[in-house]
């Protein structure tokens, strides 16, 4: 069967299933809906041998790159200062930063919305350490750490105005827990702007497994209910993709 058309074919059938278990404890309906997507098989150099939606997820990169994230030339090649430019923030927001790791973004979101609350998450303490270390080294202080796991950033329901994902997503072991996690702490009408690099551009000098198409990511959002607003490929490598909790 074509690709597209098994993904299609899997989304159909979790339609089905959540349409004729409406009435299931939620916990055991996201376990059920979930073991649908997911398969084992051959892992490839940069993978875990666990695909989802017909991708397999990359290995995760840990505290020890931590330095990587912080390059001088990071915002050149990036454009990490129009990526928070163009980010749909409003005065006083409650904005997320999910596998923040470093802080990169965190801080820099803070500076852009002083009044706002900016809520660093990931699922390693070393790198929440990182963060509270620069915290207390003068960086802003509206940022606050939460530690979250692989299956859920432990964030509250309906509590969050925007949530941000950069070049993480595509290692979440979890993926489909994580997107419903995601979908329930935001507002109704909340955003989620999900960063990757793009899987469709050969020339994007970034491993394949830690690239997304456009297509990929909206499939993946759509099998937990996110709703699809924009893509701004405005950025030199990375697609800018945004999302919305109905």
């Amino acid at each position: 069967m074509h690709r597209r058309n098994r993904t299609a074919a899997i989304t159909l059938g979790l339609l089905l299933l959540q349409s004729a278990c409406s009435a299931s404890e939620p916990g055991a309906m996201a376990i059920d809906t979930a073991d649908a997507f997911y398969r084992s098989g051959l892992a490839s150099r940069d993978g875990i041998g666990k695909f989802y939606m017909g991708r397999e997820i990359s290995h995760v990169m840990g505290h020890r790159g931590a330095m990587w994230l912080e390059r001088p030339e990071r915002e050149r090649e990036e454009r990490t200062d129009l990526l928070i430019q163009s980010l749909p923030l409003s005065d006083n927001s409650i904005v997320a930063d999910i596998g923040a790791g470093t802080g990169y973004f965190s801080f820099r979101i803070a500076k852009r919305d002083p009044a706002g609350k900016i809520l660093a998450v990931d699922i390693q303490q070393e790198m929440l350490d990182i963060i509270e270390a620069r915290k207390a080294d003068g960086w802003p202080a509206n940022v606050e750490t939460v530690l979250g796991d692989e299956k859920n950033p432990n964030l509250a329901d309906s509590s969050v105005d925007l949530i941000l994902i950069v070049d993480a997503y595509h290692e979440f072991s979890y993926p489909y827990e994580m997107s419903t996690a995601v979908k329930r702490a935001l507002k109704p009408g909340g955003l989620l702007v999900l960063i990757e690099y793009r899987g469709e551009d050969r020339s994007v000098p970034i491993k394949r497994l830690h690239k997304m198409t456009e297509e990929q990511a909206k499939q993946e959002m759509a099998a937990v209910g996110l709703e699809w607003v924009r893509t701004g490929d405005f950025l030199p490598q990375q697609h800018f993709l945004v999302f919305k909790r109905p």
